[in-house]
């Protein structure tokens, strides 16, 4: 990010200071930013030379705002949002449901001076689209919020998507599209190359497809996709608010990247006959699943091979519960290994993900035409978990930091790939797996390690004390987690 974006975030981040004072949290900032800055761009472009007629009534665009002030403000303001939300295309979509949460009307005054002191359209698209993807991972970094839950680290979306080597004319998935980290790096590798006038308009229009059912989620997703130059302000969404689970909606990819939400347990709030409110597991009754579960990250994977075309290519974030549990779990990995060439799991160390202590892979995988033999012949994993020591803070991952693998990773070739490990170099983290080994282990389990863990043989060797530190605290913070859903699912 260039010294000019870093100024603008920090201005507008430092502001969100003084209003936490009143109340309102890192997520509801952002949310009011989105709204305020998406007014004031569909503004900037209906004057010369752009002159677009975005279908803004006078009385409910940018200008309506810049000469109110007090009590007269936050009134028109909050009429401003809840008829917006009725509009149609992205306009309606950004502001569905919107509500304003700054009270105090004097600092909305100053917020709005703010956004219009800069000229947002005449920056370029990586200027404004790095601005606000740097305001949407200072909203992940409040860990208390939640949020983080949505960011996934952006070297490792840059990394499975060099990995995947998107092209040009194909179409990219997202089932849990989060704040859209995975379309904006698929995009970023696909405007490097020489895109023609055809392909440059079904980059900006028709590559990208998705959903996310969280709505403020949604709103920040939407908005990211615009300032990147996806989409139109007036151009029909490419997030669905749909639960992407709930059947097979026909669409298929040529590329699907995601990492689905965290938590194994679908669940939805009921009323029971007492009048109480409990939760109930959600399970997903659909012919094209292998096994009907309530584990959320297994239908996942059952949806992702759904929407997965014969010839496409997958990068999936999971966590290690899906490598190793047993039952409908083992069936899954069974039927995967099966239907697709599951060739690669990159296995990710703690400390990179917003969400404590979680332990999570990447698994690569490709979409084969129904076949009465076995299509994964071979799987080869790489171990950046084993004596690796990230933290968020003092040392976050880093996309250079998966450079060895993504040199072996050699485009998905197999037949290109040599190992590093062997019984001379008992330390090589790239290993090679074939089905009949992997099928003959306890419950077809993917968890593969093999390399010794030096702290626990070698005091000498173990990582500086601030480190142990927090990864203890974060090991804590995860097992309360685990707790308190286990509290939570015996009071439902």
């Amino acid at each position: 990010m260039s010294n000019a974006n870093s100024t603008i975030v920090s201005k507008v981040w430092a502001f969100c200071q003084t209003l936490r004072d009143d109340g309102v949290g890192y997520g509801d900032y952002l949310e009011q930013l989105t709204y305020l800055l998406f007014l004031k761009m569909a503004h900037e472009y209906s004057l010369p030379p752009h002159n677009r007629n975005l279908n803004i009534p006078t009385n409910l665009n940018w200008e309506s705002l810049l000469y109110k002030s007090g009590e007269e403000l936050e009134v028109h303001y909050t009429k401003m949002l809840r008829e917006l939300g009725q509009s149609k295309g992205i306009l309606g979509q950004i502001f569905t449901k919107s509500q304003n949460k700054i009270q105090d009307p004097a600092k909305l005054f100053k917020l709005i001076k703010m956004i219009d002191a800069e000229n947002w359209v005449m920056m370029g698209v990586k200027d404004k689209g790095d601005i606000y993807e740097g305001l949407l991972e200072k909203n992940a970094e409040d860990t208390k919020s939640g949020a983080g839950q949505y960011f996934t680290p952006r070297p490792l979306i840059k990394a499975m998507v060099t990995c995947l080597n998107p092209q040009p004319m194909k179409t990219i998935g997202d089932p849990a599209c989060g704040t859209g980290g995975f379309f904006l790096a698929a995009y970023d590798h696909l405007t490097e190359q020489n895109l023609d006038k055809e392909q440059k308009q079904f980059l900006k229009y028709h590559t990208f497809r998705g959903n996310e059912i969280v709505a403020s989620t949604r709103r920040l997703a939407l908005m990211n996709l615009f300032l990147h130059n996806i989409g139109d302000i007036d151009s029909d969404n490419f997030i669905s608010p749909n639960d992407s689970l709930v059947a097979d909606n026909g669409d298929r990819f040529d590329y699907i990247l995601a990492n689905p939400p965290f938590g194994k347990k679908s669940s939805m709030t009921i009323t029971n006959e007492a009048g109480e409110q409990e939760k109930d597991d959600l399970t997903y009754n659909r012919q094209d699943f292998w096994v009907t579960t309530s584990n959320k990250q297994l239908n996942f994977v059952q949806h992702i091979k759904t929407q997965l075309k014969e010839n496409g290519k997958a990068a999936v974030v999971l966590p290690d519960n899906v490598l190793f549990e047993g039952g409908a779990g083992e069936s899954v990995r069974k039927k995967l290994l099966e239907t697709t060439n599951l060739h690669t799991i990159l296995r990710l160390p703690t400390g990179i993900f917003y969400a404590n202590g979680v332990k999570a892979n990447v698994l690569f995988f490709d979409g084969k035409p129904a076949s009465k033999e076995v299509w994964t012949k071979e799987i080869w994993v790489y171990d950046y978990r084993t004596n690796i020591h990230h933290t968020l803070k003092k040392n976050p991952l880093k996309y250079s930091d998966l450079q060895e693998f993504l040199d072996l990773y050699l485009d998905g070739n197999t037949a290109k790939r040599k190992e590093t490990y062997s019984e001379t170099n008992p330390e090589g983290r790239w290993r090679k797996f074939s089905y009949d080994e992997v099928i003959a282990r306890d419950k077809t389990s993917l968890d593969i390690t093999w390399l010794k863990d030096k702290s626990l043989a070698d005091l000498d060797n173990l990582p500086d004390p601030d480190e142990l530190a927090e990864e203890i605290v974060e090991n804590i913070e995860a097992g309360l987690e685990s707790f308190r859903a286990i509290i939570a699912s015996l009071k439902s």
